[in-house]
C-alpha cells in the first residue's frame, strides 16, 4: 500500500474532539472543529470523511459522496473512506456502485467484517441472495456475537422462504440482546409467529427499562400489539399500536397537507392535452410491469401472481421512478415542456437503472412500489407501453393494516389515523382523474373480489397484460421466488378471507380514519361520483 499522506497519520486534538462528539451525536459540536480544521488544511481527508459522516447523518448524501471523493482523490489507499463512500452508495440506492466500491475496499481490507456486513446487505438488495446469505454466514462465523448481523442474515433468510432458519436466526439474536426491539417486531412481522407468555414478559421487561433507545421501544410497542391482538385481545393492542405510532409519528416530518398538495399538482398537469400532445413519445420498451396503490392493499399478492407465469419476473420495490421524477426541476409542471427525446432518455434510464433487479431472461419485470401512484402521469410519458396495475382494498382494511405496520422506511403518512385517511382519499382522488383522462390504462384489482373469484380476477390481470393463461397463476403460493415484503410469509399461502375482516375488531376507535376518509369510504369501490 502506498504511503498516506502525513494528514492521514497524524491527528489534531480537534479531530478527536470532533470524533468523540460525533460518537455521542453532538453534531452542533462537530461542525465548528471540522470546519476549523478544513480551513486551516484543506487536504486534511480524516477532517473530509468525518464531515462526509457528518453530513450524511443529517440526510446531505450528495454533500457527503462529494467529500468522500474528494478525499479518495487526494489519499486514493485511504481504504476507510471507500468504504465510508460504499455505505453512502448503498443507501442512495446506487447499489451497483456501491458493490464495485466494496470490491476494492475488501481487496484492500479483507479482514473488516463490517464491510462484508454491507456487501451482504448490498447484494441482497439487488437479489443476489446466494452471495449475500454466504457472506452473512462468513460474518456470523468469525464474530458470532453481533445481535443486528443476526437479524440481518433472518431477514435475508425469511425473503427467501427459510422460514424456520430465519426465525431461529432472530432468536439467536435476542438471546445475545434481549431488548432489541427490531427483532421482535421481525418475529411479529413475519404474521405466523404466535407470542408465548414468556415473550410477552421479555418484550413487557425491556419496554420497561429507561435505558432502551425510543427505535427500539416503538418496534417493542408493534411487536407487542401484534401479540394481543392475536389473542384477541383488543383493547391492549390498539393501545400498544398507538403508542408505537405516536412515538415513530414524533420522528417523522410528515405533512398531509403536502401530499394533498402534490396530488393538485399531478392532477393540473396531467391533463387530456399533455398526453395527446406527447402521443408517442417516450420509450416504447413494454418491459416493466408498475403494480402500485396503498401499501398492505394486496400489491404483493398481485407481484406473486403474475411472478408464477412463465414471462413474467418479480423483483422488488424499486426506487427509481421517484429518482428520476427528482431529476426532473419543476416537476409536475415541467412536464409539459420535455421533448420526445427526453422522455425517451427518462424511460431508457429507468430500464437501465432497474436492469441490476433483472436476473432471468423473462421479457416482463414488475416494479411493485406502491408508493409510484403518485407518478403515474411520469410513467405514461416515459414508458407509454408499460403495465399500469392499482391494487385497492377497502379503506378501514387497508388503512389499519398499514396503522399496525412500522415500515423500514418511509410512508410516514401510516402512523396516525388522519394522516392515513387523507392519504387514501388523495390516492383515489388521483387515480380517479387519470381514469377520466386515460381511459382503461389503469387496471384496478379489488383484493375482495380477488378473494371471492380469483380465476376470473386473475384471468383479467393477465388478459390486460397481454398474457396468456397459466395456471400456475392460480397456485401463485407454490412458486419459489424470494419475496422482500411484509407480506412474505402470506403470499406463500393460498388466498384467505380473514385478512379482509381483521379491522373490525378495532372499529371503535377508528372514528378519526373514517371522518378523514368522508365519502370515499361510502362509495368503495369506485371513487365518490363527481370526482
Amino acid at each position: 500500500m502506498a504511503t498516506l499522506p502525513s494528514s492521514v497519520t497524524s491527528y489534531d486534538p480537534r479531530l478527536v474532539r470532533a470524533a468523540m462528539a460525533m460518537n455521542e451525536n453532538r453534531l452542533h459540536e462537530a461542525e465548528p472543529l471540522l470546519r476549523g480544521l478544513l480551513k486551516e488544511n484543506p487536504f486534511d481527508v480524516r477532517a473530509i470523511r468525518l464531515f462526509a459522516e457528518l453530513a450524511g447523518r443529517i440526510g446531505r448524501y450528495q454533500d457527503a459522496e462529494n467529500l468522500l471523493r474528494r478525499a479518495i482523490e487526494l489519499a486514493p489507499d485511504f481504504t476507510p473512506a471507500r468504504a465510508n463512500l460504499a455505505l453512502v452508495l448503498y443507501r442512495t440506492n446506487r447499489t451497483a456502485e456501491a458493490l464495485a466500491e466494496l470490491e476494492q475496499v475488501n481487496a484492500e481490507d479483507p479482514e473488516n467484517l463490517g464491510n462484508a456486513n454491507l456487501q451482504a446487505a448490498a447484494f441482497g438488495r439487488i437479489g443476489e441472495f446466494d452471495e449475500a446469505l454466504a457472506l452473512y454466514a462468513r460474518v456470523l462465523k468469525d464474530a458470532p456475537n453481533q445481535p443486528k448481523v443476526w437479524m440481518s442474515y433472518g431477514h435475508l433468510l425469511k425473503t427467501v422462504g427459510r422460514l424456520e432458519e430465519g426465525i431461529a436466526a432472530y432468536r439467536h439474536a435476542l438471546a445475545i440482546q434481549p431488548g432489541l426491539g427490531e427483532v421482535w417486531w421481525s418475529l411479529a412481522n413475519l404474521k405466523t409467529v404466535r407470542f408465548s407468555d414468556d415473550d410477552m414478559a421479555l418484550m413487557r421487561a425491556a419496554l420497561a427499562s429507561d435505558r432502551i433507545t425510543p427505535e427500539d421501544r416503538w418496534h417493542l410497542d408493534f411487536a407487542l400489539g401484534k401479540a394481543h391482538e392475536d389473542r384477541r385481545e383488543a383493547e391492549a393492542a390498539f393501545a400498544h399500536y398507538a403508542a408505537g405510532n405516536a412515538l415513530r409519528r414524533k420522528r417523522l416530518p410528515y405533512k398531509a397537507a403536502d401530499t394533498t398538495a402534490a396530488v393538485d399538482a399531478a392532477i393540473a398537469a396531467a391533463t387530456p392535452e399533455l398526453f395527446a400532445r406527447h402521443a408517442g413519445a417516450g420509450c416504447p420498451a413494454p418491459d416493466p410491469i408498475f403494480v402500485l396503490g396503498m401499501p398492505r392493499a394486496g400489491s404483493t399478492l398481485v407481484e406473486q401472481i403474475l411472478s408464477s407465469h412463465s414471462r413474467v419476473e418479480g423483483t422488488s420495490e424499486l426506487p427509481d421512478i421517484g429518482m428520476l421524477v427528482r431529476t426532473v426541476t419543476d416537476y409536475p409542471a415541467a412536464l409539459a415542456g420535455l421533448d420526445p427525446g427526453g422522455l425517451r432518455d427518462l424511460g431508457e434510464q429507468y430500464l437501465e437503472r432497474t436492469r441490476v433487479q433483472r436476473h432471468t431472461e423473462r421479457p416482463l419485470f414488475i416494479d411493485k412500489l406502491p408508493n409510484n401512484w403518485l407518478y403515474v402521469p411520469f410513467i405514461r410519458l416515459i414508458l407509454p407501453n408499460a403495465k399500469i396495475i392499482d391494487a385497492r382494498r377497502h379503506p378501514l382494511s387497508c388503512c389499519f393494516s398499514n396503522f399496525k405496520q412500522h415500515f423500514a422506511r418511509g410512508q410516514g403518512f401510516s402512523y396516525a389515523l388522519e394522516d392515513m385517511g387523507a392519504y387514501y382519499r388523495d390516492y383515489v382522488r388521483l387515480m380517479a382523474h387519470l381514469d377520466r383522462v386515460l381511459p382503461g390504462a389503469v387496471h384496478r384489482v379489488i383484493y375482495e373480489r380477488m378473494v371471492d373469484d380469483t380465476e376470473a380476477e386473475v384471468r383479467a390481470l393477465l388478459d390486460f397484460c397481454g398474457l396468456p393463461f397459466e395456471p400456475a397463476c392460480l397456485v401463485f403460493y407454490e412458486t419459489e421466488r424470494a419475496v422482500r415484503t411484509p407480506s412474505s410469509e402470506q403470499v406463500r399461502q393460498p388466498i384467505f378471507r380473514e385478512g379482509t375482516e381483521g379491522w373490525k375488531a378495532f372499529e371503535p376507535w377508528l372514528d378519526p380514519l373514517k371522518a378523514a376518509l368522508g365519502n370515499v369510504l361510502e362509495s368503495y369501490p369506485a371513487a365518490p361520483s363527481g370526482w
